[in-house]
Order: C-alpha cells, then sequence, then structure tokens
C-alpha cells in the first residue's frame, strides 16, 4: 500500500507543469523504478544537448553494483541499425550491391531464389524465423553461431514465408545472414568490421560486439541483464540452463549482440545527421520504408523502424529485448530530439516508457494510468476477429482465453490486453493501448502516441 501511494505520489508530481522537464522525467522515471517496470540508464537530448541522464537501479544484484551513465549494455535489436550501416558502407566501398542475390555470398542458401541483400535489410525477404529452426533441430549442449543457420537452414530446407519483396515481415534471420554477408564481403569478423568502419570512427570508445556467454571478457561498468522466474524472482538467463534458448544462440550476430552506453549511442545519433559516415542519399535509403507488392508501406528502412509521421514529426526509432535486457532509441530527426532507454530488467512489469518521456520533453501533460478490470467472457464476444489496416502490412487477430483477451500481430507471439472499461484495452509492457469501436468494427491501436485504425475482416 505504502508503495502504492509513493507511485501515485510521484506519478501527480510529474503531471505538475510547475517542475521543468529534467525533474518531471526525474519524477516519472523515479515511479517506474519504484513501481518495477523501470531498471535502468535514461539520456534525453535535444540537438545535441543532454538535458537529462541518470541511472535507477543495479547493474549486478550479486555484487549490489549499481547502475551508472557509463553502464554497458547488450543492445538486442536496436543492434540492428549498425548491422545495415555495416551493409551500407559495403556497399560505398564497392564490396557488394543492395540487389545482389544473397546466393551471390551465402551459396548454402541458393534454393531460396531471387532474396537479394535489399530484401534483408528491409524485412522482406520471407526467410523463416532461425530461432524456430534451432529450438526443434539443434543439439543445445553447444552453441550456435552464424555459419550454424546456414548449415541448419541447407540442411532442413525450411519453405520460404512469402516470396521476396511481397511483403513485409520482420525477421531476425535476415539481419543474422546480413552479419555473414558483412563478414564475407568484407574478409573481416562481423565485430572487427563495425569497429574499424563505424565505433572507432565515431569514437565510441564503449562499444563492442560482445556475446557474453559465447566468449566471455572483463568489461568494466557491465550491466547484468536479469529476468524472473516462475515465482517472480530477479535472476539471470543463465539460471535456467544451457538449454535455454538466450544461451546456445549467444555465439549469432547481427540481428543483435552489440553493446553500447547512453553516451555511445548519443554519438552516433549525431554522427547520423552529418555525412561523416554515409551521405544524404545513403540516408534517404535508411530512413525510408518502401512499398511491397502488396501495396503496403514497410515502414521500415535500413535497421530503423519509421512511425507515420504525427506531431512530433518524423521519428526513427527501433526497441529490443533478449536475455534481460529492454533497450529504445528514438530520433526526432524534424524536431532533433533523442531518446535513448537502456535497461537490464526484462520482466512481464518491464516498459518501455517512451511515449511519456516523448510528452514531457515536448511539454505535454501525461494521463494518469487506468486500473485494469475483470469483464465477463460474453463481454468479450463483440471484439474477436481479425483486423487489418492499409497504413501497416500485417493483421491482428484478437482471440480470447480463461483470462481475457490476447492480440496476436502477423507472424508474431500472443500477447494479453487488460482491460479498462469502456471498449479500451491495453498491454502495459510494451505501450499499447486498444481502443474498440464495436458497432462500426473497427479496432485502434495505439503504441507510443502513434494511433492506427484497424478495420474488422
Amino acid at each position: 500500500m505504502k508503495s502504492k501511494f509513493l507511485y501515485s505520489l510521484l506519478l501527480l508530481s510529474c503531471l505538475a507543469y510547475g517542475q521543468d522537464r529534467a525533474a518531471r522525467l526525474d519524477s516519472l522515471l523515479t515511479a517506474r523504478f519504484n513501481d518495477g517496470s523501470f531498471n535502468g540508464n535514461i539520456l534525453v537530448a535535444e540537438k545535441g544537448n543532454i538535458i537529462f541522464e541518470k541511472s535507477y537501479g543495479f547493474a549486478n544484484l550479486e555484487t549490489g553494483t549499481k547502475l551508472n551513465t557509463n553502464s554497458v549494455f547488450e543492445l538486442a535489436s536496436v543492434s540492428k541499425q549498425f548491422t545495415a550501416m555495416a551493409i551500407v558502407l559495403l556497399q560505398k566501398q564497392g564490396k557488394l550491391q543492395y540487389d545482389d542475390k544473397i546466393s551471390k555470398y551465402i551459396p548454402e542458401l541458393a534454393f531460396y531464389g531471387d532474396i537479394t541483400v535489399r530484401n534483408l535489410l528491409n524485412h522482406t525477404g520471407g526467410l523463416p524465423d532461425y530461432m524456430e529452426l534451432f529450438e526443434k533441430h539443434w543439439d543445445k549442449s553447444k552453441f550456435a553461431v552464424n555459419q550454424d543457420i546456414m548449415d541448419l537452414f541447407a540442411k532442413h530446407k525450411p519453405a520460404a514465408v512469402f516470396s521476396p519483396g511481397e511483403k513485409f515481415e520482420y525477421s531476425n534471420t535476415g539481419y543474422a545472414l546480413l552479419a555473414t554477408i558483412i563478414e564475407r564481403a568484407s574478409k573481416k569478423s562481423f565485430g572487427d568490421y563495425l569497429q574499424a568502419n563505424i565505433f572507432k570512427p565515431l569514437k565510441m570508445e564503449n562499444t563492442l560486439v560482445y556475446r557474453s556467454r559465447y566468449k566471455p571478457q572483463a568489461i568494466k561498468n557491465y550491466a547484468m541483464g536479469y529476468v524472473t522466474d516462475s515465482i517472480g524472482k530477479l535472476m539471470l538467463p543463465d539460471s535456467f540452463g544451457k538449454a535455454y534458448y538466450t544461451y546456445y544462440l549467444d555465439g549469432i550476430v547481427g540481428d543483435g549482440m552489440v553493446n553500447s552506453t547512453i553516451h555511445d549511442l548519443l554519438k552516433w545519433d549525431r554522427a547520423l545527421y552529418t555525412d561523416k559516415l554515409v551521405s544524404q542519399k545513403d540516408k534517404d535509403l535508411i530512413f525510408n520504408g518502401v512499398v511491397t507488392k502488396d501495396g503496403n508501406n514497410t515502414n521500415y528502412g535500413f535497421g530503423w523502424m519509421i512511425p507515420p509521421t504525427d506531431k512530433y514529426g518524423k521519428r526513427m526509432t527501433h526497441s529490443g529485448g533478449w536475455a534481460g535486457y529492454i533497450t529504445y532509441i528514438e530520433r526526432g530527426i524534424e524536431k532533433d530530439y533523442t531518446i535513448i532507454l537502456l535497461q537490464n530488467n526484462g520482466t512481464p512489469k518491464t516498459k518501455i516508457p517512451s511515449a511519456d518521456v516523448r510528452k514531457i520533453l515536448h511539454n505535454e501533460k501525461l494521463d494518469v494510468a487506468a486500473q485494469a478490470i475483470t469483464l465477463k467472457p460474453e463481454e468479450l464476444l463483440p471484439y474477436l476477429g481479425t483486423y487489418a489496416t492499409t497504413e501497416f502490412p500485417m493483421k491482428i487477430i484478437i482471440a480470447k482465453n480463461d483470462k481475457g483477451l490476447t492480440a496476436q500481430a502477423t507472424g508474431q507471439s500472443a500477447f494479453p490486453l487488460d482491460a479498462y472499461g469502456n471498449h479500451k484495452f491495453g498491454f502495459k509492457p510494451a505501450e499499447i493501448k486498444v481502443e474498440f469501436k464495436p458497432a462500426e468494427n473497427v479496432m485502434i491501436l495505439d503504441q507510443g502516441g502513434s494511433a492506427v485504425v484497424f478495420k474488422k475482416e
């Protein structure tokens, strides 16, 4: 009761306009830390000037070491923007072309036909998920590396999900294959190429490709990643044993495994406003989606998600989640602001508070969180069905189980939706809000402040 009361006070304090933005941000993140939904580092900047940075929580529970603003975090899928940049640099160096078939560099997968490097960059290749294949066929007493992906795919030849360029479907497989293409085109390891061509030129001195289980080494200020066990206790993922997927897949790079700090990521952000690495022509490819054969825009460039432009202008974002790390970067390139959130607790309570941070940065008022309610099974029936939109190349299936509604986007896992009354639902860990209009067969999905209307089929 006391912690809930403290949380309410802190949340109300950050709603007040009398505080400056730094104070409001601190109130928000302190409330989230006390609520158990945030443990990590935050940096917020305008035009490259830091207006707020702070650490909340522990880097190592065993030693009691607290996080500091130089703590190093595994970036999970935020790594993809560096993989994509390496491909762009290799193209500029004349070592590959975007429209090369992947079979030019990975002949083991020639049976996939016309999939190109560009298809892998913008997730339009249609390759099946490598993690599912490893779950079925891999000897989990061994570490897997990128070559094992090619070998396993060549052996089992899983069918493509769709033809190249047909539609968008987020693919970790594609970015793992991009890492192999980088290595074969450059004749360097993935980590060495990124170090020489991105991290060193930008003076990102605390950034590296690091696989903590596959090749452990001592790294100063390293933040350990934590998950929860069946009773909610924080623990290292390795406690689940070597057969746990984040352990035996630790040797694979490209879709993840870049490690960095909030300060190095700000250096990265600033460099992207310049021509230090690439030209404006290159950035036009990196920061824009493409229209697929099904007529939809990918809203994904080369390693960056591109939410529909709204009152905040054009934004580039990416999130990541792996082995206890929950990460996020947002670049508002029209208003020139930066939000970096690195967390090392991946629990059911963990949230990416980007929407609230963005609101405070733009001097907006926050909404007080609603309390979840329980609906009867028959009250859920009007919401069930498959919903589609012309704005995104995916569908969302709304179903129910014994606990309530679930939502499942095309190619993704299902997640629960909490009910809040008046046809409103939400999934707090991903900052997703859903409002149904049953009479109109409409569902409005809002994530991070961007609302999209879906129509029931």
